[in-house]
């Protein structure tokens, strides 16, 4: 975001202009205010996606003004600048809602960094908030979060099959948000104001799942005293989402085959068929082409559910989405728990969005939860989170075992992981002089510090120069 905007306040006319000049060189448009006093009509006139605060100016303290900005625009990323480098000053800037922190003096490359980190951040956000205005407007998508290319393609998908009563078999790992999408094509159809009713293929006996399913007179069964009418008719003029359905055994599948086909229903210990009007959504977390091939799926029954086929992609596979789900979580669970939604630095985000996250959305949803309710500062860091995720990070011996996936994805991870390893080695050989590295490597200094922002390495070991 080269267009970014970035105000930087400090009393020193020499710091201003060296700022002002280092980021002008990477385009970015800069303001610069050398009287804190005038900070808070100079804000408004600037409206800046980054600030670079000094801690310590005559005529207003840098913690003051700080808590001026943030009153003004809660969501805007700030850097404090300080020479007087003390861990409680750090810690009460982060707690009072810093960005980050640098200490003077620093290196040019120390202030790019951490200026990119705080412009994709504030990007992000904003990609939040757009989102949500856009949820508000769309009521069927209210609990989708997603902005990625993959989930942009699966809701234009759903736009487009929903209107119709056609068949929807959706796939997907377990946590991805199958039942999610289904409930989203339900109430984008005409049959939005009939009943959604979703079954749980995998959690009931076949016994006792086909008597939910179809209903029974009474007497069909011992406890069969009264009539009970099936999810099938419960759903009618409505929506039947059948959730596991490869769980269901060969004599099920071929049963519900039939009523699919006849739009009636007979009960158990019943004579007569009842017609029905119920959409049938189905997922399975298997390869629906996988379970085919190994009979756990009945090709007749596959083939007449598998009319429009839905792939909810994994959370792996939409990482530009991970910052917008957790920022949505942690705010849903900071009202619940009446806290204050917590700030995630760069590492922790960083780390967050290299995991693997086997639990798909729903880990991350519990993870959400677990960091809000157990946050005492307001803010999350690396050492907050579970081993597991800094342990993939950091390649520990126990980090998540890599599970195959398609050519393009591993090659992309392999792709990445030797850039983070080679950027690492290559800082660590030229003591974090980025611009040195840089020549070495045949590299633009803008490359470097593109990866940098981006997490390539958060472990740099730059010293002032």
């Amino acid at each position: 975001m080269a267009s970014a905007r970035v105000f930087i306040v400090d009393d020193e006319p020499a710091m201003l202009a060296n700022c002002e000049r280092l980021l002008a060189l990477e385009g970015y448009t800069c303001h610069a205010l050398a009287d804190p006093t005038r900070f808070r009509t100079a804000l408004g006139e600037v409206q800046p996606d980054v600030l670079l605060l000094d801690l310590r100016m005559p005529g207003a303290d840098g913690m003051t003004v700080l808590a001026a900005a943030l009153a003004d625009d809660p969501g805007l990323p700030v850097i404090m600048m300080t020479a007087y480098a003390t861990v409680a000053s750090a810690v009460q800037a982060i707690r009072e809602g810093a960005f980050d922190y640098l200490t003077k003096p620093f290196t040019a490359d120390q202030l790019i960094v951490a200026v990119e980190r705080a412009v994709r951040y504030r990007s992000l956000t904003a990609e939040n908030r757009a989102l949500r205005e856009l949820v508000t407007r769309d009521v069927a998508f209210e609990h989708i979060v997603g902005a990625s290319p993959p989930m942009l393609r699966l809701l234009d998908q759903v736009r487009k099959v929903a209107p119709s009563d056609a068949n929807v078999l959706i796939s997907g790992e377990s946590g991805t948000g199958k039942e999610l999408i289904a409930r989203a094509i339900h109430l984008h159809s005409t049959r939005r104001k009939g009943p959604f009713v979703p079954v749980d293929c995998a959690a009931l006996p076949e016994t006792l799942l086909e008597s939910e399913l179809f209903g029974y007179e009474r007497g069909a069964f011992t406890g069969a005293v009264t009539r009970k009418e099936g999810l099938l008719l419960e759903g009618d003029g409505g929506t039947l989402f059948l959730d596991e359905i490869t769980e269901l055994g060969a004599g099920l599948q071929s049963k519900l085959l039939r009523t699919l086909e006849e739009r009636k229903v007979r009960r158990l210990g019943g004579t007569s068929l009842i017609e029905v009007n119920t959409r049938v959504l189905a997922a399975t977390n298997l390869d629906p082409e996988a379970a085919l091939s190994t009979g756990k799926f009945r090709p007749d029954l596959y083939y007449r559910l598998n009319v429009v086929h839905l792939r909810v992609p994994p959370l792996r596979a939409r990482q530009d989405d991970i910052a917008l789900l957790l920022h949505t979580f942690a705010a849903e669970f900071a009202e619940a728990f009446s806290k204050p939604v917590p700030r995630f630095s760069p590492d922790a985000l960083q780390a967050l969005e290299t995991y693997r996250w086997p639990g798909n959305v729903r880990e991350l949803r519990n993870l959400a939860q677990r960091l809000v309710l157990l946050d005492e500062d307001g803010r999350v860091t690396l050492a907050d989170l579970p081993d597991a995720v800094r342990g993939w990070t950091e390649g520990e011996p126990d980090a998540p075992p890599l599970r195959f996936v398609p050519y393009e994805e591993a090659r992309a991870q392999a792709l990445a992981a030797f850039r983070s390893a080679y950027v690492k080695r290559l800082l660590a050989q030229h003591d974090g002089n980025v611009s040195q590295a840089a020549r070495q490597a045949g590299l633009s200094r803008r490359t470097l510090h593109r990866w940098l922002a981006e997490g390539a390495t958060t472990n740099t070991t730059e010293r002032p120069r």
